[in-house]
Order: structure tokens, then sequence, then C-alpha cells
């Protein structure tokens, strides 16, 4: 079955119920779990509010602990399950790429996520994470809605 799995969160609550899935699985699979989160870098120009209103290093420190706060609680769950986790956060402007380059840095065999389900034109246009993940990664993904 598989051995290692990594799980991406982003801390919303869709995403939180396909971590307390993942871990399920994980457990009932005899794996241990990864969890993974990205954290935007901090840029000049944009429309983000949390950077518009923060110096560089606030903005940093902001993101990082609240990340931080995101792989904390799943690993709580982990422990919940008496899954053997490890925790990632990485700074990246395109988490898809992230979580595909980390599954397989870290060997992963399965990547586990959460859908936001974008719908209708907003599917097309925005796209989603998990969409590219879905398209990129040499690893199965299994999808959580």
């Amino acid at each position: 079955m598989f051995a290692h799995i990594l799980i991406p969160t982003d801390g919303s609550p869709l995403s939180n119920t396909a971590v307390q899935s993942a871990m399920a699985l994980a457990r009932d699979a005899g794996a241990k779990v990864t969890v993974f989160t990205a954290v935007e870098p901090f840029r000049l120009l944009t429309w983000s509010s949390s950077q518009i209103e923060a110096t560089r290093a606030d903005y940093e420190r902001q993101a990082h602990a609240t990340a931080g706060e995101f792989l904390s609680a799943a690993e709580q769950i982990a422990r919940q399950f008496g899954v053997p986790c490890d925790a990632v956060q990485v700074e990246s402007d395109d988490p898809w790429r992230a979580i595909v380059e980390t599954a397989d840095a870290r060997d992963c065999d399965l990547i586990a996520m959460a859908s936001h389900g974008r719908r209708g034109v907003a599917a097309l246009v925005l796209g989603s994470v998990t969409q590219k993940v879905l398209t990129h990664s040499t690893v199965p993904v299994l999808v959580y809605r």
C-alpha cells in the first residue's frame, strides 16, 4: 500500500477535514506522513492586505507563525492517530510546485490533499493548487472534497 504520505494543508476547514481523513488512511496503512504548508513570499506590489499593512519583517514573522500553527495542528492530529509525522514549511510563489517537489524529495508515494472545489468560470480562470498538483505530479494524488 502506501508507506509515506505527503499531506499539504493551508489551515482552511476543508483542508483540516482532508488532514483528518489522510491521517486515518496513514494509520490504517501503517504509513508515516509529512505535513506541508507553503508561505507566500512578501511582495512590495500586492493586493494582499496582510502585505500592504506590514513591513517585510512583520509579514514574514506573522506568515511563518501562522503556517507553523497549521503544521502544529496537523502534527497534533497525527499524534492522536498514532502516525509518525514530520512537518515541512517552505516559502514559494507556486505552492503546487513546492508540493510536487517536496513529495519527490521526500520519496512520498502518495499526496493526499483537499480540493477547494472551484466551479464554472472561476475554475477555468483561476485554476487551483490541487488541479496543478494533479497535472504535474508523478506521485499518485488522493483528493478529498
